[in-house]
């Protein structure tokens, strides 16, 4: 019986997985609840849980909004926990990076790098499998900047700029290590760079006719 790390499920299975229409039984996928899976030292707790990931060494890795330190507070802050195969926590990555801000999506690549994008701070980065920055997408906003007044948000949205994000969403890669980020909420875009860093190109707008997104 194969083990899935579960945060919710159930209402899902009751409808995917129960009867159908016509009364046609479909088959249950097989699963092990694991209470109280995570095993969190005792001055430590999750916030809200926006990414989970697995390594190939069936580490688990918890994206969680919530960390009260750092260069954001509160639920407004973010911070990656790592566990064992049994739940165990062995470790927190990035601790108090300059980057986190607003928690919402980890991925692995096929060796094993870590990739956290941030909502809040715009930006995505990538760990290497020891936990060290490798990459950086993006920059959040300073009071320091030339025009230092928060991202607008007219309706339509300003027109994408190469290499800045406004609330990515999501990362992925092709065969060939190109990396792909969804950019997000109000770019509504898909940003590609080449698998040194390096910008190619971007396609989709906002709304919901050809080549756009929402």
């Amino acid at each position: 019986m194969t083990r899935f790390f579960i945060i919710a499920l159930a209402s899902f299975a009751a409808v995917a997985y129960g009867d159908d229409a016509g009364g046609t039984q479909v088959p249950e996928i097989p699963y092990e609840s694991v209470p109280n899976f995570l095993k969190l030292p005792p001055d430590m707790y999750l916030g809200e849980a926006s990414g989970v990931a697995v390594n190939s060494k069936k580490h688990v890795f918890v994206f969680s909004r919530g960390n009260t330190t750092g260069p954001a507070y509160s639920a407004a802050a973010a911070q990656i926990l790592e566990f064992g195969p049994d739940g165990k926590f062995i470790r927190e990555i990035g601790h108090n990076l300059y980057a986190w801000s607003f928690a919402h999506a980890i991925r692995f690549d096929k060796d094993d790098n870590l990739w956290a994008v941030d909502k809040g701070s715009d930006m995505i980065i990538k760990f290497n499998p020891e936990g060290r920055v490798a990459m950086v997408f993006g920059r959040k906003k300073e009071a320091s900047d030339e025009n230092s007044e928060p991202w607008k948000h007219p309706r339509p949205p300003l027109p994408a700029i190469d290499g800045q994000f406004r609330q990515p969403t999501d990362v992925t890669w092709d065969p060939q290590g190109d990396i792909f980020i969804s950019d997000g909420y109000i770019n509504s875009r898909v940003a590609k760079f080449d698998k040194n860093g390096d910008w190619v190109k971007q396609w989709g707008t906002p709304g919901s006719g050809p080549g756009e997104l929402m």
